[in-house]
């Protein structure tokens, strides 16, 4: 991978972690989704709105591919890539897929849910019928820590409720 390559993509994925901080102020769990057409102008962009939007399918990455597929009028997004702070859950692969971009750029990581390598292997399979480029761990340090601080402070203010709640 080019160097331009590489700074182009770290440009994407600092724009998804400012999505990202969208979700965290709403409550959701900060992840950023943004599209771009082959010319790197962007198409697309989510963040989590899942709880918002009482909607287990309104992840980043499901919002991002959806309004670029409004902005050109196609479902299928050709040529395009989508750069998403968090990797894809299975369900998030299968719009992926299905949407036939050409590259997927993530930042960090997901053990627990990640599609993309991490706890499944979605696009290993050599029987799919569209093969796409991916690059995990772009500013994947960044994005973890994105993700441990939301958690971090989540658990603290259950602590906290259920210490007030003990004290009514």
């Amino acid at each position: 991978m080019t160097q331009s390559q590489q700074d182009l993509d770290q440009h994407f994925i600092t724009h998804a972690l400012t999505l990202a901080e969208k979700a965290e102020q709403l409550g959701e769990i900060p992840v950023g989704a943004v599209l771009v057409d082959e010319n790197n102008n962007i198409i697309g962009e989510g963040w989590n709105l899942s709880i918002v939007n009482n909607d287990p399918t309104a992840h980043a990455e499901i919002i991002a591919l959806r309004n670029g597929a409004e902005k050109i009028q196609n479902y299928r997004l050709l040529n395009t890539t989508l750069y998403v702070t968090l990797e894809p859950c299975t369900m998030c692969a299968g719009a992926i897929l299905h949407s036939r971009i050409k590259r997927l750029v993530f930042g960090a990581y997901d053990y627990k849910t990640g599609a993309v390598g991490s706890r499944f292997h979605f696009f290993d399979d050599y029987k799919m019928n569209h093969a796409l480029a991916i690059t995990g761990g772009v500013l994947a340090e960044k994005c973890g820590e994105k993700l441990s601080d939301f958690f971090k402070k989540r658990r603290e203010q259950k602590k906290q409720q259920k210490l007030n709640q003990s004290d009514i």
